[in-house]
């Protein structure tokens, strides 16, 4: 058998149902690749040895003890610092509140753990989550395996950089503006952000525009499918007014196969694919698309192409006014962040402007730019709807450098809208959107294009996903020590 963390997580799961390794073998794995390589990595900002083993000798003694296994037995995991894990601290990726341990899980690490999934830690993320990089004042940046002075991106920088390195088979995201697939894209994995309401929200602040919804990051496109079959598993949390997707029809690919990734496995479809540059934010910035961008679309264009579907342009046009009503929703909450006495010069300079501007605004503010985002939902996906999918770059640059958001923050927030131009427009109009990692620079730096689905459609997009991967168009792993 191959090491653990080269086999994909599909490949672990069925090798741990079948009793061929135990829980607590791949538990103690992949701790030790963490403490190998994490000090190289930043991915993990906690590591939780013992509470991952427990679980683990749970798990093998449940499958020893025969039975139903649950959908994720054994498979390690972990989750972003702006999630609560019982009996594990959190930090929300800042210095300026102080760390809680919460006595429950949240809805997304509880329907995992219910999947029989091990959570073996908290993952490095953004203040707040709110930028395009996970760097904080808490602990050291989230570097890119792919080379190290680079950012993964974020805010799941930590979770896509673990991912990445092979630290986890895969790992849940949360994606707010791009928050998963910015870090894959960055990183050479699949993210794939579900429809609005597909999934517990995973949403670490209060979320007025009902953006975040959390979904996976994988190698494959049947191991993020896998990770979305366990995570749809929840009676309350369905995708909103949004019609079946035909591919959920299909015939399951084995008995244990769950709808997603049977619709993966069998990678059926061919679509009408509409591509397009335009970004929202062009009416404030001058969106510029690097070589390796163009480059990466065009290779995703000729993969489309030859895997049977139709690419054609799309001419796509957006509100102007969305800037500024995205701004200001996105950063809303901070508005209502507890802070002590003296502690918001322990907040980044990002979060510490905004949170001043958000104090200082009115609910009619906050009202109207609601509204604009509404109507921006409703003429968009109406737009899209010519279309099957739309194909756009997920990232407009290379990965950045660490560091390279500096510490100005009307500069920060220009930056990562001019990086990330395309990716919280789905979010906005709560449409399902992945990422798929089909180049690598000169440089070797991988860089991937992002297809947005209908509403309720991701396990189209998954099909989509598995003919481009069974065709050899993803970019291969990243460079020793973390290919080793």
């Amino acid at each position: 058998m191959a090491e653990l963390h080269r086999l994909t997580a599909l490949q672990l799961r069925d090798e741990l149902a079948a009793g061929r390794v135990g829980a607590v073998e791949t538990a103690e794995h992949f701790l030790a690749r963490i403490a190998d390589l994490n000090p190289l990595l930043g991915a993990f900002l906690r590591v939780t040895p013992e509470a991952a083993l427990d679980a683990a000798r749970a798990a093998d003694a449940r499958r020893a003890a025969g039975g139903d296994l649950p959908p994720l037995h054994g498979l390690p995991l972990a989750h972003k610092d702006l999630t609560d894990v019982a009996g594990v601290p959190t930090t929300m990726g800042s210095a300026a509140v102080d760390a809680w341990v919460p006595k429950a899980d949240a809805p997304l690490p509880a329907v995992l753990r219910r999947a029989g999934a091990l959570s073996l830690g908290k993952t490095q993320v953004p203040e707040f989550g709110l930028s395009s990089y996970s760097e904080n004042l808490v602990g050291p940046p989230a570097r890119n395996p792919y080379a190290t002075d680079r950012s993964p991106g974020g805010s799941s920088g930590g979770s896509a950089a673990a991912v990445a390195a092979g630290l986890l088979p895969f790992a849940p995201g949360t994606d707010g503006g791009g928050s998963i697939r910015i870090p894959a894209a960055a990183t050479g994995i699949i993210g794939l952000k579900p429809s609005r309401g597909r999934v517990p929200s995973g949403s670490g602040q209060s979320d007025l525009g009902q953006f975040v919804v959390a979904g996976p990051l994988a190698r494959t496109a049947a191991d993020a499918a896998l990770m979305l079959d366990a995570l749809i598993d929840e009676p309350l949390h369905r995708a909103t007014a949004a019609p079946p997707d035909p591919q959920l029809d299909g015939p399951a690919t084995a008995p244990n196969h769950g709808p997603y990734l049977s619709a993966a496995l069998r990678a059926e479809g061919r679509y009408r694919i509409g591509v397009s540059t335009a970004s929202p934010f062009a009416s404030r910035l001058d969106i510029r698309l690097e070589d390796e961008a163009l480059d990466a679309l065009a290779a995703g264009e000729a993969a489309l192409r030859a895997a049977g579907h139709t690419v054609d342009e799309a001419a796509l046009r957006y509100d102007a006014r969305y800037p500024d009503a995205f701004g200001l929703v996105w950063t809303a909450a901070l508005a209502n962040l507890p802070l002590g006495p003296g502690r918001e010069e322990d907040l980044t300079p990002l979060t510490a402007v905004m949170r001043r501007r958000d104090l200082q605004r009115s609910a009619a503010d906050l009202a109207d730019a609601v509204d604009v985002l509404r109507r921006f939902e409703e003429d968009t996906i109406r737009a899209f709807s010519d279309w099957d999918m739309i194909l756009t770059p997920t990232l407009a640059m290379e990965p950045r450098p660490i560091g390279w958001y500096g510490t100005d923050a009307d500069e920060d927030y220009a930056r990562q809208c001019l990086y990330s131009p395309f990716t919280s427009l789905v979010n906005v109009c709560g449409l399902p959107a992945v990422s798929l990692p089909v180049h690598r620079t000169a440089a070797g730096l991988p860089m991937g294009v992002q297809l947005i689905g209908r509403p309720g459609a991701e396990a189209s997009l998954l099909a989509v996903a598995a003919q481009l991967e069974a065709a050899g168009n993803y970019i291969g792993g990243p460079p020793a020590p973390f290919s080793a």
